[in-house]
């Protein structure tokens, strides 16, 4: 009853100019809802980009037998966004405010994984979005961390390997690199990123041959 009161005593320009300013509120409400990296578009988008590479117009023909099938590692949920996780102590996590992955960590280590293992030129080798993958050998796993610890003051990436044969059975195996940064800064966060991943990579690479 007190709220129709008060509408009562509104004049007609009053009305007319809370009429015009809903929608314009209304947009402001919903601008503040779609953010990237805190309400602004970041300063920095990180990537992984491979230390080895196979080379333009390499042919590598092999039988399927030799092939590997390389899957997106599983992830928490700390690490299924594209925001850079930053592990402030035991039980606290933030994100770089102003730094985004290009692409979802799973996603970006796979690429690196199989890129890394396809420059040694010794296998076939496909990712699990290939639609005609075949092989005896599954390389799966789930990355544990690919993020800053500011306690150490360090880039780290944590992988746990799951490595699948036909006729050899399965094998596990943790994988880790550790990068020292000067700063929490995100043009020293992705390289140094970038260094631990290819790190880990490389030492993938060495374990399934």
């Amino acid at each position: 009853m007190i709220i129709l009161a008060e509408r009562k005593r509104l004049t007609m320009p009053v009305r007319t100019v809370l009429k015009a300013a809903v929608p314009a509120l209304v947009a402001l409400a919903v601008a503040g809802c779609v953010s990237i990296g805190g309400g602004k578009i970041p300063d920095t988008l990180v990537t992984l980009t491979p230390a080895a590479s196979a080379p333009a117009g390499a042919l590598l023909t092999a039988s399927a037998d030799s092939a590997i099938i390389v899957f997106d590692p599983e992830t928490d949920r700390r690490l299924s966004v594209q925001r850079i996780a930053v592990q402030v102590d035991d039980a606290n996590v933030a994100y770089l405010e102003e730094a985004l992955w290009i692409e979802r960590p799973a996603r970006l280590m796979r690429g690196l994984l199989a890129e890394t293992i396809r420059a040694r030129g010794t296998r076939l080798v496909f990712e699990n979005a290939d639609s005609a993958a075949t092989g005896r050998s599954r390389l799966a796993g789930r990355l544990l961390d690919m993020g800053y610890d500011a306690r150490a003051g360090a880039a780290v990436v944590r992988y746990d390997g799951v490595l699948e044969t036909a006729g050899s059975g399965i094998s596990t195996r943790r994988f880790e690199a550790r990068v020292p940064t000067a700063s929490a800064d995100p043009a020293v966060i992705g390289p140094a990123l970038n260094q631990a991943a290819n790190d880990v990579a490389q030492q993938v690479a060495d374990w399934v041959g």
